[in-house]
């Protein structure tokens, strides 16, 4: 498999300035529906609009990565903790509509203005998953942007279903699938390109729109192998 050494100076500057365009022409656009969804939260559940977690982006630093409440309020302290699975009694109701449509995931073009987030980038994760990660890709990851949406994303689309057909869902999350997420972050890192970008913004927005398009299917053959028994759930 072929690795670049990564992005150039010039291409993460031009990702920077398109991060900034399509990021605040979203806001534009969907603000009447970013209005309604929060007053729809604020008049049901249990009235939170807002959901802010610690996660770690560039060079390791901490950030507050914002989201659509959709669950519970003390739900890292319930159940299985961070880990989210199908028919999870502590979603809320409009929050399964909300995730399943990834509206949830809007507010973070905020954090793209802000400058924590890129569109596309490894997905920033919270302490507990990151210390997952191998030494070596947390290295690299560490050197650019978190992002909104990109490989692990893509290929992670739909974790819960996944997860739903294990039998030790904890375990398998933290053994299997978060140090490959790892691994295909890292790869992402050594191949960043303006191209790459604009591939994967495109291939988002169809695996969220069309879910059995099947186009994760380009991805998984061209990133690292994934572990024998993962290979199988993210090739059906």
């Amino acid at each position: 498999m072929k690795q670049e050494r990564g992005a150039s100076s010039l291409a993460l500057l031009v990702i920077r300035g398109l991060d900034l365009l399509f990021s605040l022409a979203a806001l534009l656009v969907f603000s009447p529906l970013l209005l309604l969804v929060a007053i729809a939260l604020r008049f049901s559940g249990e009235g939170e609009v807002f959901y802010r977690q610690v996660r770690f982006g560039k060079g390791g630093r901490e950030f507050y990565l914002l989201k659509f409440a959709t669950m519970m309020k003390h739900s890292p302290a319930m159940g299985t903790g961070e880990l989210t699975l199908p028919n999870d009694p502590r979603v809320l109701p409009l929050g399964r509509i909300l995730r399943k449509t990834k509206l949830n995931e809007l507010p973070q073009l905020l954090n793209i203005v802000a400058g924590d987030l890129s569109l596309i980038g490894p997905r920033p994760q919270t302490l507990r998953y990151y210390n997952f990660y191998r030494p070596d890709d947390r290295v690299c990851i560490d050197t650019i942007r978190p992002g909104l949406s990109g490989v692990g994303s893509i290929l992670f689309r739909d974790e819960e279903t996944l997860l739903s057909k294990v039998n030790d869902p904890i375990a398998f999350d933290d053994q299997v699938i978060t140090p490959y997420k790892g691994q295909v972050e890292h790869w992402f890192a050594l191949n960043q390109s303006v191209s790459l970008y604009f591939e994967l913004i495109f291939t988002t927005v169809l695996v969220v729109l069309i879910p059995s398009s099947g186009l994760h299917q380009r991805l998984l053959s061209r990133v690292p192998p994934p572990p024998a028994e993962l290979s199988k759930l993210l090739e059906s």
